[in-house]
């Protein structure tokens, strides 16, 4: 029998909140503060004792792709090396789609954010480039460089 499966969103935990937070938004994504969570199913949902987190969800411009940026007040937890190399194991990035690579990444060095690489063409087909924001997120922007298909 197959899940019925729907994607909802994906979970960042990070240090800076208002820095995450004003990264995605001054790229265009849409800002919704969920406030805090704590107690008892806090912390049996995230397995740790008197868990305390703020939260704020960012999402693309369409209503889509969801962004969970959780900062946990407690417990508190020493801080981990934050820009990791493209190739290292777990997460590396995130990727959206953009009418305009380019344009984006020239927002984003506005905002004092660069490239781990270089921006690229993929064959004929598409224009990507990673960007590093805070904390070593890495966000992937594509653009597409032919129509998309007609279904």
């Amino acid at each position: 029998m197959a899940a019925n499966l729907t994607f909802d969103h994906i979970g960042l935990v990070v240090d800076d909140l208002e820095t995450a937070a004003a990264f995605f938004t001054c790229l265009g994504f849409t800002r919704e503060d969920l406030g805090d969570a704590r107690g008892a199913w806090m912390d049996r949902v995230v397995g740790l004792d008197d868990a305390v987190a703020e939260i704020v969800l960012v999402s693309a411009p369409d209503g889509t792709g969801h962004i969970e940026l959780t900062k946990f007040r407690s417990p508190t937890l020493p801080h981990e090396p934050h820009e990791l190399p493209s190739h290292a194991y777990g997460l590396r990035h995130i990727a959206y789609r953009v009418a305009d690579v380019n344009a984006v990444v020239a927002t984003a060095r506005e905002l004092g954010y660069d490239l781990v690489g270089d921006v690229s063409d993929y064959q004929e087909l598409f224009r990507l480039a990673y960007v590093r924001g805070p904390e070593g997120l890495i966000l992937e922007l594509t653009e597409a460089l032919q129509p998309e298909p007609i279904r």
